[in-house]
């Protein structure tokens, strides 16, 4: 391995890589919020696509005409409850868990206290809430995660318990 200058390159004249990824299980901090940007807007295709991915009939995303007569959305349809659920969690791939995440070993605690339309976006953050070694697989550990979704308002949409396992660190080679 060669060694490193201040210009960023190795003493070989190559530029110094860096591959993005999530934290090692090391990294997570208790109490620490995660912000999680930029955000996602949602459109009424992405609404219909998702919905229809995943082969939810329900009428109050894919009908205009009978979810605008049904009462408490103001004529509008509401987004897809599991597509901000999906987008939450993905919104945090990047800065949390993207090359680390061994497994999603579960969620709870799921509510929705808002709806999301479309032309709405959805701003993710999360907070590390506990971690452990894991006592059954050496090199990985137990993250727990809350995400959080709020709309561009502030309101909160969507919030969720997440369990993850985590690789640990990698030791650096001798």
């Amino acid at each position: 391995m060669s060694e490193q200058n201040t210009s960023g390159q190795n003493t070989a004249g190559e530029p110094r890589r860096i591959v993005q990824r999530g934290l090692w299980f090391e990294e997570f901090e208790i109490g620490a919020v995660y912000e999680h940007r930029p955000g996602r807007t949602f459109s009424e295709a992405d609404n219909t696509l998702f919905t229809t991915l995943t082969m939810n009939t329900q009428a109050l995303h894919l009908d205009a005409a009978w979810s605008a007569a049904q009462p408490g959305f103001g004529g509008q349809r509401p987004i897809n409850s599991m597509m901000t659920l999906s987008t939450i969690v993905g919104l945090s791939v990047a800065q949390l868990t993207q090359g680390t995440l061994v497994a999603n070993l579960g969620f709870s605690d799921i509510a929705f206290p808002a709806p999301m339309f479309a032309g709405d976006t959805l701003y993710a953050e999360t907070e590390c809430t506990g971690k452990r070694i894991s006592r059954s697989r050496p090199g990985e550990g137990v993250v727990q995660l809350t995400h959080l979704g709020r709309n561009q308002d502030g309101t909160v949409v969507a919030r969720a318990a997440r369990s993850t396992l985590v690789r640990l660190r990698p030791e650096e080679p001798a």
